[in-house]
């Protein structure tokens, strides 16, 4: 019987390292469950026992590939005071996870739309926090404060980093730079 469990464990584990793989290589939306299993070495039937819906497998996938990685930290950032230097914190801190998991983050924003809902949701709530933690540094009220908050929604956009880094070949302090002085000016606006 342990060696049974071992060995149903030991093939979840393997079909959630190829997602992992595959996913970080061509995407979610080209992973099929052939390509899957063929990855893994089971078969079609060994995924679906393992995994029946997709949202089971993302989450798994998720999960598996969030314990190597060092995520941003917005309650950290909360705890700086002076607003700028918590933006100039936090985008450093988005920054430095977005370009350690570039390609794999590539892939599952381009093909978000193939990704079950509670995914998406969760990326979106992920990104709200990170705002909500800096746009909290500001005493700014009404079309002032959205003004901000836009402004760093847009700055801590994954594809925002993505532009100014990968395409522009921008340096990641150059872009924590150029968009911290794009809140700090709107910040300054007046509506």
């Amino acid at each position: 019987m342990r060696k049974r469990a071992d060995d149903v464990a030991e093939t979840r584990q393997r079909i959630v390292e190829a997602a992992v793989r595959l996913h970080g290589t061509i995407g979610p939306a080209a992973t099929t469950v052939s390509a899957l299993a063929a990855e893994a070495a089971v078969t079609r039937l060994t995924v679906y026992r393992h995994f029946p819906d997709d949202l089971t497998l993302f989450s798994a996938c998720s999960q598996h590939w969030a314990a190597s990685h060092t995520f941003p930290d917005p309650e950290r950032w909360k705890l700086i005071d002076d607003r700028e230097v918590r933006v100039t914190t936090g985008l450093t801190d988005v920054y430095r996870f977005y370009r350690e998991a570039e390609p794999m983050l590539t892939n599952v924003r381009r093909d978000q739309a193939f990704l079950p809902e509670e995914i998406r949701e969760r990326t979106a709530a992920t990104e709200q926090s990170y705002c909500d933690a800096l746009v909290s540094g500001f005493t700014a009220g009404g079309q002032s404060r959205e003004l901000i908050r836009a402004t760093l929604h847009h700055a801590i956009s994954y594809w925002t980093w993505h532009s100014l880094c990968l395409t522009n070949r921008i340096k990641n302090e150059e872009a924590v730079r150029l968009m911290t002085a794009l809140v700090m000016a709107a910040s300054r606006s007046k509506k």
